[in-house]
């Protein structure tokens, strides 16, 4: 079994558990509203804006907004992070995290100067975009020496990212993992998806007859997993492949009801015993039609006895990309506790929406403000879906 020992997170709802846990069961949106990715054309973000640690004493090519943020969730867990390296070594510590954006918005402010200029900043290099700089700057910031990789699959990165720590964990290539995942908003990603025509201004409205879109986001979130045991444990794991579209999820939701059935598989456990689902809920006409109907078909109340609670977090930290499935898995870890004990009511995040039902979609059991499980949250399963069909499931259990 593999426990989240530990959890740094920064995101749009803010920078310490407390601050994070009371906005997210309180039902408070961090998504703003903002031209500063988009010239004269403000839309909803996910913004992270508490001040990050400098870059400054990083080399030249690891300094970026996005290992900004990736430092500033080490912070919270450093502590842990020492003591885990001294007790192990640092050749038994492993870097596995997932990103997709990594220096690109560097890249933006250096061409804007070329182009007025005609010269590069001095302190500019393509190698900050690369998507494994935040891996092997976390590895040389800690001085370890154990595997320290990226994944980069879009939307799934992170969750992938938190799988692999734990099949290296389960392999004995290492002791501990330093895992997650962090993304950064920049202009080239809100322009892309844009392009797409698949970003709302407003704040995203998840399953509703009325979504238009997705708000993207922004943070960084990092486990330190072991096998030594704590109130968290990350139980199961699935993923698979569509092969369906390049941006699209395939309609029958087969990947993503496979992925789902292995991560139960994982976990030892059936779908009765799940008692909240983060769905990935993007807010877009495809994504939330395919979801809807597997997890309406899977955890149906007749079949399994029970309707399960579910609800999108997209509304609250807006979409974190290859950081959304560390992010959200993060939020569900805050969920399992409550300080230093467990939440004895078993308090949901609600699903932030304009209540509209779209009559196309199976009817799921959304939470509304207040609801509660009357216990503690002992099960949770967390989804990710990605471009080019990219699926990972989570399955987060309390010890």
């Amino acid at each position: 079994m593999f426990y989240l020992n530990q959890l740094g997170l920064v995101c749009a709802l803010g920078d310490n558990h407390d601050q994070i846990r009371r906005r997210l069961l309180n039902g408070e949106s961090g998504v703003v509203m903002t031209d500063r990715y988009s010239a004269g054309k403000p839309l909803s973000l996910g913004c992270v804006d508490t001040p990050l640690p400098s870059a400054e004493d990083l080399p030249v090519a690891q300094r970026s907004r996005n290992n900004q943020l990736a430092l500033a969730a080490l912070a919270q867990i450093r502590p842990q992070v020492d003591a885990a390296i001294a007790k192990y070594g640092a050749d038994r510590i492993a870097i596995v995290v997932g990103t997709s954006t990594s220096g690109v918005a560097e890249s933006e402010s250096a061409f804007r100067q070329q182009l007025v200029s005609g010269v590069f900043p001095a302190q500019f290099t393509y190698a900050q975009q690369e998507m494994g700089s935040v891996a092997a700057m976390l590895s040389q910031l800690l001085g370890v020496s154990g595997p320290a990789y990226v994944h980069s699959s879009a939307c799934a990165s992170s969750s992938k990212a938190m799988a692999s720590a734990a099949r290296m964990l389960k392999m004995g290539i290492c002791d501990a993992v330093i895992t997650g995942g962090v993304d950064s908003l920049c202009a080239f990603t809100v322009a892309g998806f844009s392009a797409l025509e698949s970003v709302s201004v407003e704040r995203c409205n998840p399953f509703s007859a009325h979504r238009n879109g997705i708000n993207i986001g922004e943070g960084a979130a990092l486990f330190l997993m072991t096998a030594e045991p704590a109130t968290v444990s990350l139980r199961g794991w699935g993923e698979s492949s569509d092969g369906h579209h390049i941006s699209a999820p395939d309609p029958n939701g087969s990947g993503a009801r496979l992925a789902i059935e292995r991560a139960l598989s994982s976990a030892g456990i059936t779908a009765a015993q799940i008692d909240y689902i983060n769905l990935h809920g993007t807010a877009t006409l495809q994504n939330d039609a395919m979801e809807s109907r597997v997890i309406a078909d899977m955890f149906d109340a007749q079949r399994i006895g029970k309707r399960v609670a579910a609800s999108s977090t997209k509304p609250y930290t807006g979409h974190a990309l290859g950081a959304a499935g560390a992010i959200e898995a993060g939020l569900c870890w805050l969920m399992m506790q409550n300080g230093d004990s467990t939440d004895v009511e078993g308090r949901l995040p609600p699903h932030l929406w304009d209540g509209v039902r779209d009559a196309s979609l199976p009817d799921l059991t959304l939470v509304a403000q207040g609801d509660r499980l009357g216990r503690p949250v002992d099960w949770i399963l967390s989804n990710s879906f990605a471009f080019g069909g990219a699926n990972a499931v989570l399955i987060l259990g309390r010890e």
